[in-house]
């Protein structure tokens, strides 16, 4: 795991070294330098107020993504759960959508990010309400909750103010890292943060209750606690990051995938690789977003569906054929 671990993190500081340099303009190596040694320079600022941010949100975001759905996927047992599974990334949507619907973003650029997180720990709060008692209701629960979430955003858009509000909304909705500021990874920052902690905290938990619910229970696993840690961790982590990039699917179901032959499909061993898997390929996907040149800019959230939904589909098939 050791020798994993690492090769992830080189993989990751090569990825983010490339995605400060990269765009349609692309900057020589020398820039990384300009920001210590010429700090008002062009490429400096380039790369310090628009580079910068952006890579550092798309590895919060990415390993975020791939640590919760390590999390959920051992959590419920089920290799097809990914955090959109509890409601958390549709609930936060749906609350930066009503901060744009009513024009609170043009009162504080916050509005959207805090009502993004309100509103996925609304979805989680009402998935773990609905869903106590066990793994399959509680993944019934959040489909539920992912349905009337979807219905109250159908229902912004049916309704919007203006064209430009509808169009606002959708465009928020194809998720994307262009145009972040300091100032949202700065908010989202502490939320993610204690959220990937409770996340990280679901590791023992996971090892037992992959020998099933009774005998997790027998080892002294207590699975009310260990739902409330993976809830309010997805809510937390994922709610926080939804709430500013969009949607952004499939790195979650991806990433524990890809890492999970590596650790001997071990729950606890999983969760630090799926991280730093997830980061990597968010850093890399929004680097190939940026060099597709269209105009506008191709959505992050677009190419990452078109790249998971073959994965989807192969990943159903190897079920159906494993399955007894």
């Amino acid at each position: 795991m050791r020798a994993l671990t690492f090769f992830l993190i080189v993989l990751g500081v090569i990825a983010f070294a490339a995605s400060l340099l990269a765009g349609q303009v692309w900057l020589p190596p020398e820039a990384l330098l300009d920001i210590v040694n010429d700090p008002d320079s062009m490429a400096a600022i380039i790369v310090r107020e628009i580079r910068l941010p952006r890579s550092v949100l798309a590895l919060v975001t990415g390993a975020t993504l791939g640590l919760a759905g390590a999390v959920l996927q051992g959590f419920t047992r089920n290799s097809l759960a990914e955090p959109g599974l509890l409601g958390v990334s549709s609930g936060a949507a749906l609350g930066a959508v009503i901060a744009i619907y009513f024009g609170l973003t043009m009162i504080s650029p916050a509005a959207g990010p805090l009502l993004g997180m309100l509103g996925g720990l609304c979805a989680c709060g009402l998935t773990f309400a609905l869903g106590r008692g066990s793994a399959v209701s509680l993944a019934l629960a959040g489909a539920a909750v992912s349905s009337l979430t979807a219905a109250g955003i159908a229902l912004a858009l049916n309704f919007a103010p203006n064209p430009y509000a509808a169009y606002e909304i959708m465009t928020w909705l194809l998720g994307s890292l262009a145009d972040k500021s300091w100032s949202q990874v700065l908010l989202i920052l502490p939320f993610v943060a204690v959220g990937m902690g409770l996340l990280a905290l679901t590791g023992r938990g996971l090892d037992a209750l992959s020998l099933g619910e009774a005998q997790a229970q027998s080892l002294g696993i207590n699975l009310t606690r260990l739902s409330a840690l993976a809830v309010a961790g997805t809510a937390l982590s994922v709610g926080a990051v939804t709430s500013v990039t969009g949607a952004i699917g499939f790195i979650g179901l991806v990433a524990p995938h890809l890492v999970r032959p590596f650790v001997n499909y071990n729950p606890r061993r999983v969760l630090l690789p799926a991280a730093l898997t997830g980061a990597v390929l968010l850093l890399c996907a929004d680097i190939a977003a940026r060099l597709v040149h269209t105009n506008p800019e191709l959505r992050l959230g677009v190419f990452t569906a078109l790249l998971g939904t073959p994965f989807f589909f192969w990943l159903v098939v190897r079920i159906r054929k494993v399955a007894p």
